[in-house]
């Protein structure tokens, strides 16, 4: 299905003061018609009276065909079932009165910004949930295509990553409506699959990497391990993902402008136990810094008494005096010294 967008009908005003027009002339044509009945010549009467009743009759028929479009607006009109086309500018456009607009999303409302419609098209008479998205349902339906860019935020999903960890994971999806007739006729409702489509991109995607860097891990397709991870390559990650969406949403008329992470964290069942496992991964380094300064400042003392010649140390007292460093520079509290001032024998 190729769109096909409907120029130089913007001429609802002229259609709208002409059918006016046309309706006080049938009023007129009634009265005068009646009054002539009564008259010598009941044949204009008679005539008159007839035409202005038909036109009252059928007269209202091409105030169907006024449309009325904001910027950033579209309707797909179809008559007799077939595609005729879009209307996309922002205008007064009179159209064939027997045309019908196409929406099939109307009245689907998921957890996104603004609508066409908005919250005044119709009076709200219940919600559905519809893949955790909270799907609103109006009396109401406004025909009319949003060409604005819409940001869709999914509700967070608890998905294993590559090492089988749960992590709870949500995303915001920037988009809009590139091709009104594939949105409307290629899919039956472009705002649900586009939230299926989500959905799936982000399981795909988060399949891919770890939570954190581990090594061993090919997050590229490329055989070759790197640093790839959900928390430290955030940007590329979402890149990834606005691809996969964009490449499932093509056909159905959607641009994907961008999708962010919103949410990332470890799932609760789980969470406790990696936050003691990173604590334990962080006291392992500051020991390792602890014990490798340490040994430097040992090595320097060493070699600035032997520079010196001050004190002449065998190998048992160097170390003695390297063991009591190391303890007084590692420990987790001040030392404490014991001072020997002699013997009393």
């Amino acid at each position: 299905m190729t769109e096909k967008v409907l120029n130089g009908k913007k001429n609802g005003m002229a259609v709208l003061l002409l059918t006016s027009a046309l309706y006080i002339a049938a009023i007129a044509a009634v009265i005068v018609g009646g009054l002539t009945l009564n008259g010598d010549d009941k044949a204009v009467g008679a005539a008159l009276l007839a035409v202005g009743i038909f036109w009252l009759c059928v007269g209202w028929i091409p105030y169907c065909g006024l449309r009325i479009l904001k910027p950033q607006e579209a309707l797909v009109l179809t008559l007799f079932g077939k595609y005729i086309g879009t209307l996309k500018n922002n205008g007064f456009y009179f159209v064939n009165p027997f045309c019908t607009s196409i929406n099939p999303a109307a009245k689907t409302k998921l957890s996104q910004s603004g609508d066409v419609d908005g919250s005044n098209s119709g009076a709200s008479i219940g919600s559905i949930v519809l893949n955790g998205q909270s799907v609103g349902i109006n009396t109401v339906g406004d025909k009319k295509i949003s060409l604005k860019i819409m940001t869709l935020n999914n509700n967070r999903q608890k998905i294993n990553d590559c090492l089988g960890n749960p992590v709870e994971i949500g995303i915001a999806v920037t988009w809009r409506v590139a091709d009104t007739a594939k949105a409307v006729f290629n899919v039956d409702n472009y705002k649900e699959f586009l939230s299926l489509q989500c959905d799936a991109a982000l399981r795909n995607i988060v399949r891919i990497y770890p939570y954190d860097i581990a090594p061993g891990i090919d997050t590229t397709g490329d055989g070759v391990a790197d640093e790839g991870s959900l928390r430290g390559s955030s940007e590329i990650v979402a890149a990834r993902i606005r691809d996969e969406i964009q490449e499932k949403v093509g056909e159905a008329g959607l641009e994907i402008i961008e999708a962010r992470i919103t949410y990332l964290a470890y799932a609760p069942e789980i969470a406790a136990v990696m936050l003691q496992r990173q604590q334990a991964s962080a006291i392992i380094d500051a020991r390792k810094m602890i014990v490798d300064g340490a040994v430097g400042m040992v090595e320097m003392a060493l070699e600035r008494l032997n520079e010196g010649g001050m004190v002449a140390l065998d190998e048992e007292r160097k170390a003695a005096m390297v063991s009591n460093l190391l303890v007084v520079l590692c420990g987790n509290h001040d030392a404490q010294p014991v001072v020997n001032s002699g013997s009393l024998y």
